[in-house]
């Protein structure tokens, strides 16, 4: 039949051939518009993809041939909250032939969704054949627009036909593709008709991290099953369409689904659950009841994406019939944030109405997307910024459901990828874990690793790349790696090499991938972006990898993309696990930590080189203590700590003996983020842990030393080490003003101030060169010039020297020029036992100079003032 439409937008002229229909018609949509004001959006996807006037007053043309004079009927597919009249003309070129219609599109359809849209027939026209254009008109509001149809037929359509012409195009290339992959898919897992996914635009996050602070630009998601039979999806909440869908996770028995959604900006992510059939939808977490109390005092009103609400996020069904999520409760800032804007979350439990919080962990940095092991542990992705630089340390790590025995799986001792996250075991292996490595900026997409972890998690061996055409090799952005990636950087590797610590990859495009859902150890369901940038809207779908590296399409969508997908079946739930508590300590918040031999694992420290374990705190930035005034940022610092060295707050708890053996046996605080430095006899660090630990009240755990690989075994039982023997020791907590917190004006300077100051600050010092150890408070009263001169005189040890390790004997004190220099005697200065100690805490701390977060309590200790840190 020939056409006797044809639509002009452009500049090109394009023919429209009826299709399938029993009349002839020409759609318009909102997006073939030939020139409108400024102020249109063709296709806004925080509306569903509809066109978009926004603000008052404008116009919208299109343009369009008749090529046989007839009656027409126009027609309009749009959506609207409320009353918005419009005006219509349509005029024909070079002739004075017009029509023009007054208050059109009038009748609110329910809302301005997609779901709200409604066919209405505008009017009947004669049309003569030739060019024509179409304006539609407002002065105030317009409604929101999906397209026009201007046809023979004289009935309404009943489907949304400008999506079905889009699909068109996807049923002729990609339905073929598809029909055999879900073949495929139904051979490999005979136990499964439908695939639980996401379809949603990506997130535009600045950082792997911030899908819920900055990620949300685009609203409109849905929670969809593919029919491995026929190809169909089916959206189980279209309640929720306007909102956004960000994780999802399946129940044990295949019957239910819970998910974290956002229902626009200013509401953060909730908890929902509903049923697999789409029945029994409810909302399982609430804001607080102060949750309109708290935006109003941390909120910026500047940054109008995130505005210091709470979030939950991320759901997984645990063993025990509850779930596990990350949220915002905490409310923690990220530490290297100079505008603090960044929000940590972290992880916690409740029931299986969504009641009785627990938290898990108390983290100074970000946790996320946990997921159930197949022994019964929550395996989730962990920052680290204890001692460490910016770029590294985003590992994979596991607790057990209630929180206790947590341990790391890999990624702490790899430099790139910085991040190990979205990680997911391999069916019947306890050893075995897909995941995706991302840069820590932007969007958390990547390459897909299997990691082994029975193998020694401090060296690359674990990992193989199951799509090593991708790597991460910078802080941002991806590179594409001819050949193929074979193993991740350790730091020692990456110092080696010409690859900046914060330089870019030489990709911003696809091959990108997220999501990574093992069949088997080589067969992995995926979100794959083969080929565009890693933020366009329709830029990822669901693809089956193979382990030959082939990378089948399974589904696609039209203008969006398609994200978490997860086979629709029964899996076996694991075996409840629990720590070994001791109930005797719950009420005094404590727990117990047995050492085997602090030795294994410290390659080339002697034996009995170690005396003590001083246990450390490295407490979080609370809300609480955020700047509500400027000038107290410096480099990557909101809250101002360090001069360049360090980014968290530290607190020594306390010191405890080791034993000849290499034994420990000690009570620590619970409930806190600590990590332990391993002191010689005068009181140096010889190592230091470079990552935090958490205990919960009454837990009992043992290991058998200092980063000890995973396949070392404690030593005979019949020979118990000398700790064990004995009461566990009780931590002895130094008294003097400035330990707790460490900070310099209340540590250090006192003491330059009784043995140094006479000197550096005289007139015959100064002529000869002396650098001041006095308290003067320089550029712009942030530190003491003694600080300053100390640190930038080389004479402090700081971890820039080597951000990503520590070497034992490298490290705080022993590495320091200052330390060397009083150990050997200056002149006649003579300190004491506790004034030696002093100097080298604050060295080994890595040259703090506050230690609170507050600028008020900060001024206070500048004037050597005693205070102490908002923690909570």
């Amino acid at each position: 039949m020939r056409p006797i439409f044809t639509l002009i937008y452009t500049g090109l002229l394009l023919t429209l051939s009826s299709g399938n229909v029993s009349a002839e018609e020409l759609l318009l949509a909102s997006d073939d518009t030939v020139s409108h004001t400024g102020n249109y959006v063709a296709r806004e996807s925080r509306w569903n993809d509809l066109g978009v006037l926004h603000g008052e007053s404008g116009t919208i043309n299109w343009k369009f041939n008749i090529e046989k004079k007839g009656t027409y009927h126009l027609q309009a597919l749009y959506a609207s909250g409320e009353h918005r009249p419009c005006t219509l003309t349509l005029k024909r070129k070079n002739s004075n032939t017009s029509f023009e219609a007054f208050n059109v599109l009038t009748e609110p359809t329910g809302g301005f969704f997609a779901a709200n849209l409604k066919w209405v027939t505008i009017g009947k026209f004669d049309l003569p054949a030739g060019e024509w254009t179409m304006r539609l008109a407002v002065e105030n509001y317009m409604p929101h627009i999906r397209g026009f149809r201007i046809t023979t037929d004289d009935k309404l359509p009943t489907k949304d036909i400008f999506i079905e012409r889009k699909l068109e195009k996807i049923r002729a290339e990609d339905f073929p593709k598809m029909a055999t992959t879900r073949a495929e898919l139904q051979k490999l897992l005979p136990d499964t008709s439908a695939i639980l996914f996401i379809k949603r635009h990506p997130f535009q996050s600045s950082h792997y991290y911030t899908d819920f602070i900055d990620g949300c630009t685009y609203f409109g998601s849905e929670l969809c099953l593919l029919s491995l039979e026929d190809g169909t999806v089916k959206n189980i909440v279209p309640e929720l369409a306007s909102g956004i869908i960000g994780r999802c996770n399946l129940s044990f028995d295949g019957r239910k689904v819970i998910f974290d959604y956002k229902a626009k900006l200013g509401e953060g992510f909730r908890i929902w659950e509903v049923n697999i059939d789409g029945t029994n939808l409810r909302q399982l977490t609430f804001p607080p009841k102060d949750e309109a109390a708290r935006i109003a005092k941390y909120n910026m009103d500047w940054h109008k994406q995130y505005f210091h609400h709470t979030d939950d996020m991320h759901p997984v069904y645990l063993p025990n019939g509850g779930f596990c999520f990350v949220s915002t409760r905490c409310e923690f800032g990220i530490l290297c944030d100079g505008p603090d804007i960044l929000t940590v979350s972290v992880l916690y439990r409740a029931d299986e109405n969504g009641q009785n919080f627990v938290k898990l962990s108390n983290s100074s940095l970000s946790e996320s997307v946990p997921s159930i092991t197949n022994d019964g542990r929550i395996m989730y992705t962990r920052w680290e910024y204890i001692d460490n630089g910016s770029v590294t340390n985003k590992g994979l790590w596991s607790m057990r459901p209630d929180g206790t025995g947590s341990a790391d799986i890999y990624g702490r001792n790899i430099a790139f990828p910085s991040v190990f996250s979205v990680g997911r075991a391999v069916p019947n292996s306890n050893t075995q874990f897909v995941c995706i490595g991302a840069p820590h900026m932007p969007l958390g997409v990547g390459t897909i690793m299997l990691i082994d972890a029975s193998k020694d998690k401090r060296t690359g061996d674990p990992v193989t790349y199951l799509t090593p055409e991708v790597d991460v090799r910078h802080q941002w952005g991806w590179d594409n790696v001819p050949g193929g990636a074979d193993k991740p950087f350790r730091p020692d590797g990456l110092i080696q090499t010409t690859l900046a610590f914060d330089g870019s990859g030489n990709t911003a495009k696809g091959p990108l991938f997220m999501d990574p859902f093992p069949l088997d150890a080589r067969q992995i369901l995926a979100s794959y972006n083969p080929d565009k940038t890693w933020n366009a809207v329709d830029a990822y779908g669901l693809y089956l990898i193979d382990g030959n590296g082939e990378r089948k399409l399974l589904h696609r969508e039209e203008g969006t993309s398609c994200w978490n997908p997860i086979p629709v079946k029964q899996r076996e739930i694991p075996q409840e696990v629990h720590g070994i508590v001791n109930p005797t300590l719950v009420e005094k918040g404590l727990a117990q930590l047995i050492v085997t031999d602090v030795y294994v694992g410290l390659d080339g420290v002697a034996p009995g080189t170690v005396k003590y374990i001083r246990i450390n705190e490295q407490v979080p930035r609370p809300w609480a203590a955020r700047r509500f005034w400027a000038g107290d940022e410096h480099d990557q610092q909101h809250s101002v700590i360090t001069d360049k060295t360090h980014l968290g707050l530290k607190v020594q708890i306390g010191v405890v003996p080791v034993e000849a053996d290499g034994s420990a046996n000690f009570l620590v605080p619970a409930d806190k983020n600590i990590f332990f430095q391993a002191l010689d006899e005068k009181g140096l660090t010889v190592q230091s842990m470079r990552s935090g630990t958490y205990f919960h009240p009454e837990e009992n755990v043992s290991c058998v030393g200092c980063h000890e690989p995973k396949h070392e075994t404690p030593l005979d039982s019949s020979n118990l080490p000398i700790a064990f023997r004995r009461p566990p020791s009780e931590l002895r907590r130094e008294t003097f003003a400035g330990a707790w917190p460490v900070n310099f004006p209340q540590l250090v300077q006192p003491v330059l101030n009784q043995h140094c100051v006479e000197c550096h600050e005289s007139a015959e010092s100064k002529a000869n060169g002396a650098f001041s150890l006095a308290a003067e408070p320089i550029r712009n009263n942030k530190w003491y010039s003694s600080y300053s001169n100390l640190l930038y005189g080389g004479y402090a040890f700081y971890n820039y020297q080597d951000p990503l390790r520590t070497t034992p004997g490298k490290f705080g004190a022993h590495a320091s020029k200052l330390y060397k220099i009083l150990d050997d005697g200056h002149y006649d200065v003579n300190l004491s036992e506790e004034e030696m100690y002093r100097i080298t805490l604050w060295l080994d701390s890595l040259s703090l100079f506050y230690g609170c977060y507050e600028k008020e309590n900060g001024e206070k200790q500048l004037r050597g003032e005693d205070v102490y840190p908002t923690l909570e």
